[in-house]
């Protein structure tokens, strides 16, 4: 499925977000957990957000339309990336000053590899979309490489956040019309016959 979606500006800071009054989804994960891929799969856009063989290549925020009402922010990553102190020191209160502050933002998208399952990062930053009162999704990515006698396993890592997760695949598509639905229902009103 193709969903009209563009890439619309990078930004270091809240000064630098774009000024619309689309609903932000962020998406957040460690920087090996495959989000460019994943944005890519959901809009059908081959390409829209960059992907790249060396993990923790988004230094910024990087904000996408989505359909008509829908704002997608990738997060940097985190748990991987080789990065120098400097760096992290400015990426870590840019992260917290758009998450804590930015009036747009809706929902986090916590995205998770369904093989690894939770740990204490994304933990803490399920306290803290909570916190906000903003909306938590949890994708379990990469589900095509678990087996699915393993889910059960899974499931159970996945339990201490407290959300049903989402398994997600950007390989063979599973689980992407259901993430796609419940990110629309977030940017369209009930009552709105596009929320179907």
């Amino acid at each position: 499925m193709k969903i009209e979606a563009q890439f619309v500006a990078s930004a270091s800071g809240l000064a630098d977000c774009p000024r619309w009054d689309r609903v932000e989804v962020a998406i957040a994960g460690r920087s090996n957990v495959g989000k460019s891929s994943l944005i890519n799969a959901l809009t059908g856009v081959k390409g829209l957000a960059r992907t790249s063989k060396t993990p923790g290549r988004t230094r910024a925020l990087n904000f996408f339309a989505m359909g008509d009402d829908l704002g997608l922010v990738d997060l940097p990553g985190y748990g991987y990336a080789k990065m120098s102190h400097a760096e992290a020191a400015r990426i870590a209160p840019m992260m917290s000053e758009y998450l804590e502050q930015r009036p747009n933002l809706a929902a986090v998208l916590i995205l998770i590899d369904a093989r690894r399952g939770p740990e204490r990062e994304e933990q803490s930053l399920a306290d803290t979309i909570r916190s906000r009162n903003l909306d938590l999704i949890v994708a379990a990515t990469k589900s095509d490489k678990l087996k699915n006698s393993e889910r059960a396993a899974a499931a159970k890592k996945f339990a201490a956040l407290g959300v049903q997760p989402i398994w997600c695949s950007a390989t063979d598509g599973e689980g992407l019309n259901d993430l796609r639905r419940r990110l629309f229902r977030l940017a369209r009103p009930a009552g709105d016959p596009r929320a179907a």
